[in-house]
């Protein structure tokens, strides 16, 4: 009970930035205390049995030969704890992580990293629990440890502004590389991209400075209605799909038109 006081007391103080300096991971933190119970309370079950008379070494031979078989029949927990312990000693990911799997449907927020399971609360407000083991067989994305955001976007004039393009080229890369939350630092793209079927296409491409998601959409959101007001000024238009109809004929079928509304 001491040791297991001692412990909870250890484990609050690592991470209390008021009682440390440089508090430690909180996962890390976790996880060692964890182990250092389970610890102690067999070394506490072997002292209480070596007490009452039992043969502790006869008790380690049986459990070398049970452990065996007790490792056939759960194969999956075992791997859902070395998963866990995986994941305390790679540390991929920690509580408050937004991750995802680009192999199976997982999304959200870590909330909770157990010994076989991890708890991830999806962007719905689902509990999405997943078995520890999964992870020693997927790629995960840690979106929390990103250092930029990216904003990736083509936008299309019309063909008959193609005199414009140059120079609505170089006025986005001005604003671009003048804005203040544009991390100029890393790839900055605008260029004339492609003729497509009804217009003719540039496109962005360039990193934010903040990895905050909301930050980021507002900061997406300005700079295309920068985008927006640049080709306003120089006089073209933002295109959209178009069709055209070609009628042959169209004089026959005008007099076709015309003596059937007589009948």
């Amino acid at each position: 009970l001491f040791l297991n006081n001692f412990i909870k007391r250890a484990e609050q103080n690592l991470i209390n930035p008021d009682y440390i300096s440089k508090p430690v991971d909180t996962t890390t933190v976790r996880a060692v205390a964890k182990l250092l119970r389970i610890s102690v309370l067999i070394t506490a079950l072997l002292i209480a049995m070596q007490l009452f008379g039992y043969s502790i070494s006869g008790l380690l031979a049986f459990g070398g030969i049970g452990g065996i078989a007790i490792g056939f029949a759960a194969k999956d927990l075992l791997a859902n704890f070395f998963g866990g312990l995986m994941i305390y000693l790679d540390r991929p990911f920690s509580v408050g992580d937004w991750i995802r799997s680009p192999d199976k449907e997982i999304e959200g927020t870590v909330e909770d990293i157990g010994w076989r399971l991890t708890r991830i609360r999806t962007f719905d407000k689902r509990p999405l629990y997943i078995p520890n083991g999964v992870f020693a067989a997927i790629s995960v994305e840690n979106a929390s440890r990103m250092s930029n955001r990216r904003i990736y976007e083509t936008i299309g004039i019309r063909y008959s502004d193609v005199s414009s393009m140059a120079t609505i080229v170089e006025q986005v890369t001005q604003m671009l590389q003048a804005h203040d939350d544009i991390d100029v630092t890393q790839t900055l793209i605008v260029n004339f991209n492609a003729f497509s079927p009804s217009s003719i296409d540039f496109f962005i491409y360039t990193f934010t400075k903040t990895t905050d998601w909301v930050a980021y959409h507002q900061i997406k959101q300005d700079v295309l209605l920068k985008v927006a007001d640049i080709i306003e000024r120089v006089g073209a238009e933002i295109a959209f799909p178009t069709s055209r109809v070609h009628l042959e004929n169209s004089a026959e079928l005008a007099i076709s038109t015309g003596a059937s509304s007589k009948v």
